[in-house]
C-alpha cells in the first residue's frame, strides 16, 4: 500500500467519443486485473479514512482496496457486498467526486484520489464472472410477510436484508420490470440494464415475490395489502415531474426528463414504443433544448446525443462552478458535443402549435441565499432566443399524492409532500406501515436510497419482534 507517491492516479480508459456517441453501452472499459491492483495499492490506508466517512453506506474502502491490491479479489467483494446491496450500481452510477473519490485524503494531498467506483465495479464484475454471487441461504424460514410497494433500490435492498433473516417477501410495483429508476430513467451509456436485471434474478431466486404491474389503489387498496401482510413498506421513489409554468407551455413537443427517458430505456430493451417510433420522443434531426442542471439533465442531452439530434443545448441558470449534477457527467457530455448555456433561465416557449423556439433570459449571481449558494438573478431586459425543436424540462421530481392515490388518507405527509415518519424508526402515521428511499426523503441519490432500505429493514424487524413478543405476553 501508500504507493501513491511514485503510481499515479488512472481511471478506466474511455471509449474513443465517435464511437460511444453511436451506441449506448457504458462509456467506461474496465480496469484489467493488474491495473485494478495497481490503483488499490495508492490507498494510504489512513487512521481515518474520509472516503467511508463520506459513504452514505460507510463502505468499509480501505479494507476492500487493500485486499485487491493482495489479489484477494472473492473476499474483497464480500466485504463490499456486506455493506452495500448493490455494489454493482454503485460502481457506475455514484457521484463518487462528490462523495467517496472527493474526500480520499491522497486528492486533498495533491496526489489524485485513488479511483474507488472503478476498483468496485472491477470487484463485483469479476465476482458475477467467477460465479460469486449465489441466492441467499435461508437458515430458517418465518412465517411473518412483508409487502413492499414499489421495486426501486430502497425496496430491493429492504426486501433482501428481510429475506436473509427468512420473512416471506412479496413487492408490488407499477412497471412491467422490476429496478424502478434504475430500469426506466438512467440510461445504457451509465447503466446497462443487465445489470439491474441479474441482480433482481438473484433476489427472485432467494425467494422474494415480484408483482408487477400491480397499482396500489387501483388492483389493491392499501388497507387491503395490510390485512394481507404483518407489515408494510411504502418505497415508491418520486416520479412527478416538476414543473416551470411559463407562457407557451401547451404547445406541442415539450416534455418531461422522465418520459423522454422512459421511452429510450424502452427502446433500448426492445420494447415496442409508439411515441419513439412515429418520431415525437425520438431526437433524431431536432434542436434539442434540455432545462435544468442535475444527473438527470445530464442523462437527457447524453441521449439526445445517442439519437442523433442536429444540436443539442443545456439551460441552466447558474454557472459551471455550481452546476448540481456530477462535474464528472458535466465533462462528458461536453466532450460528446452538448452545447451549455450557463447562467440563463426560460423566459417563454414559441411556437403555433409545436415548440419553434425559446426565449431565455441571462441571468446574474446575486447574494448567497440560506443554503449558501448564490442566488440566481435575471437581468432586465436581456432575453434572447434559441431555436427548438423540442424541449426536455429536468427539473426535478416531486412526490404524487400518495395517500389520495392508495385510498388511505390516514398517511400523513410533510409540506413539501413526502411521506412523513418518524425519523428514528421509519414508521408512517399508520402502525406496521413504514415508508423508506425517496419518498420520505425526496429526490436523491440511488446510495442513499440503498441505506434508507437497509435501515428500515432493522426497523421492521424490531416492528414484528415486539408483536411477537406481546403475542406471547
Amino acid at each position: 500500500m501508500l504507493k501513491f507517491v511514485n503510481i499515479g492516479q488512472q481511471n478506466p480508459p474511455k471509449r474513443e467519443i465517435d464511437q460511444r456517441k453511436e451506441d449506448f453501452n457504458e462509456i467506461y472499459r474496465e480496469f484489467i486485473n493488474e491495473k485494478a491492483k495497481e490503483q488499490s495499492s495508492r490507498c494510504s490506508q489512513c487512521g481515518v479514512p474520509f472516503c467511508q466517512v463520506h459513504c452514505p453506506l460507510s463502505n468499509n474502502i480501505p479494507d476492500w482496496l487493500k485486499l485487491t491490491a493482495e489479489g484477494r479479489l472473492e473476499e474483497a467483494y464480500h466485504l463490499a457486498q456486506s455493506t452495500n446491496n448493490m455494489p454493482e450500481v454503485c460502481g457506475r452510477i455514484c457521484p463518487q467526486d462528490r462523495l467517496c473519490e472527493g474526500n480520499c485524503v491522497i486528492e486533498q494531498s495533491g496526489h489524485g484520489t485513488v479511483t474507488i467506483g472503478s476498483i468496485e465495479k472491477f470487484i463485483t464484475e469479476n465476482a458475477w464472472n467467477n460465479g460469486w454471487v449465489k441466492p441467499l441461504e435461508i437458515k430458517e424460514e418465518k412465517k411473518e410477510s412483508i409487502g413492499i410497494i414499489g421495486a426501486g433500490p430502497a425496496g430491493l435492498s429492504c426486501a433482501e436484508e428481510l429475506r436473509k433473516e427468512g420473512f416471506q417477501i412479496t413487492i408490488y410495483d407499477r412497471y412491467d420490470r422490476a429496478g424502478g429508476l434504475l430500469i426506466y430513467g438512467i440510461p445504457n451509456f451509465k447503466l446497462e440494464k443487465f445489470v439491474v436485471q441479474r441482480r433482481t434474478d438473484i433476489l427472485n431466486k432467494s425467494g422474494i415475490k415480484f408483482i408487477q404491474n400491480f397499482e396500489v389503489g387501483k388492483d389493491s387498496s392499501l388497507k387491503q395489502l395490510r390485512e394481507k401482510h404483518d407489515a408494510i413498506l411504502i418505497s415508491t421513489g418520486v416520479y412527478k415531474a416538476r414543473e416551470v409554468e411559463l407562457p407557451g407551455n401547451n404547445l406541442k413537443n415539450i416534455f418531461s426528463a422522465m418520459k423522454f427517458l422512459t421511452a429510450s430505456n424502452k427502446k433500448g430493451l426492445g420494447d415496442k414504443v409508439e411515441l419513439f417510433e412515429n418520431g415525437t420522443l425520438n431526437a433524431e434531426g431536432k434542436n434539442i433544448v434540455v432545462i435544468g442542471g442535475g444527473d438527470t439533465a445530464m442523462d437527457c442531452v447524453r441521449t439526445a446525443v445517442r439519437q442523433n439530434a442536429k444540436s443539442v443545448k443545456c439551460l441552466y441558470r447558474r454557472d459551471k462552478e455550481n452546476m448540481p449534477g456530477s462535474a464528472r457527467e458535466v465533462a462528458n457530455a461536453e466532450e460528446e458535443g452538448v452545447e451549455f448555456v450557463w447562467l440563463t433561465s426560460p423566459k417563454r416557449f414559441i411556437g403555433t402549435n409545436s415548440i419553434e423556439s425559446i426565449d431565455v433570459n441571462k441571468i446574474k449571481l446575486g447574494e448567497p441565499d440560506d443554503t449558501g449558494r448564490r442566488k440566481p438573478v435575471i437581468l432586465e431586459d436581456s432575453f434572447f432566443n434559441i431555436k427548438a425543436d423540442m424541449i426536455i424540462k429536468a427539473l426535478g421530481f416531486d412526490p404524487e399524492d400518495i395517500p389520495t392515490l392508495f385510498g388511505e388518507k390516514k398517511l400523513k405527509v410533510t409540506r413539501w409532500g413526502t411521506l412523513k415518519t418518524n425519523f428514528d424508526t421509519l414508521e408512517t402515521s399508520i402502525p406496521g406501515v413504514f415508508a423508506a428511499g425517496d419518498i420520505v426523503r425526496g429526490a436523491s441519490l440511488v446510495v442513499w436510497a440503498i441505506k434508507d432500505g437497509r435501515d428500515v429493514a432493522k426497523s421492521i424487524m424490531n416492528y414484528l419482534n415486539s408483536i411477537k413478543k406481546k403475542k406471547v405476553a
